[in-house]
């Protein structure tokens, strides 16, 4: 179905013409959104911490998108997606794609992620050196897609200390890391689109001070990266011991 309303309320973008043109699919590069057209270009937007899209009725109150927090409006004679507080976006050839995703590494949630993509994660969390595996693991240029949440779910699972380097684990860690955080975030999508948003509950993540579903200790947070990069990590310090 053609759309019939596109507005993209984004400096760069403001002036492009989409009207006419007819959606053919939405995937996702890690937390990157590629929204292809069938004139052959690509929307390519990122939500960052708080962006998210919604989907109104065509003609409801809701699609009328009059807050100034929607980035982006897509609109056919049935359908309007808003997308609010968006981080990037991009209106480029869909052939010219690479050029806003070619710095990340393999997508841990891509169909061929344990075949195609897990050897390249292997090997780029190595070469990370002494970096500490919490860090590596929110690089996007090591592996794409793992956020603060399903790094401590991951390094929790494993019961692996956030600071231990990259380096003092050996390849077949590093795979049962990277295969890990693709099983849990594999799970959360299944379970989300069954009961909701929000449904999928954390062992460690969010949960400071409370006590750890393993071993009752209480749940302590940390820090990743220096400022203004700085994330929380969320851990358990008797299951995930420093060694």
């Amino acid at each position: 179905m053609p759309l019939v309303r596109a507005e993209l309320r984004w400096p760069s973008a403001a002036g492009a013409r989409l009207e006419g043109a007819t959606a053919t699919g939405c995937v996702a590069y890690g937390k990157h959104l590629l929204t292809r057209f069938d004139d052959g270009r690509t929307l390519h937007t990122h939500l960052r911490m708080e962006g998210y899209w919604r989907v109104h009725r065509t003609g409801s109150r809701e699609a009328a998108a009059r807050n100034p927090a929607v980035r982006a409006v897509l609109g056919t004679a049935a359908w309007t997606c808003l997308g609010w507080h968006l981080g990037m976006l991009d209106l480029l050839r869909t052939r010219d794609e690479p050029r806003v995703l070619g710095h990340l590494g393999p997508d841990v949630l891509a169909d061929d992620f344990p075949d195609a993509g897990l050897a390249e994660g292997v090997r780029r969390l190595a070469a990370q050196g002494p970096r500490p595996v919490c860090e590596a693991l929110l690089d996007q240029r090591v592996v794409a897609g793992l956020g603060t949440i399903w790094m401590a779910e991951t390094l929790f699972a494993l019961r692996l200390w956030p600071w231990t380097p990259a380096s003092g684990l050996d390849d077949d860690a590093r795979a049962a890391v990277l295969l890990t955080g693709r099983r849990l975030m594999g799970r959360s999508v299944a379970v989300g689109r069954s009961r909701g948003l929000g449904a999928v509950e954390t062992a460690v993540h969010g949960r400071a001070r409370r006590p750890c579903p393993r071993c009752r200790t209480p749940i302590a947070v940390g820090q990743a990266n220096e400022p203004p990069y700085e994330r929380p990590v969320f851990w358990c310090p008797s299951c995930q011991a420093r060694p």
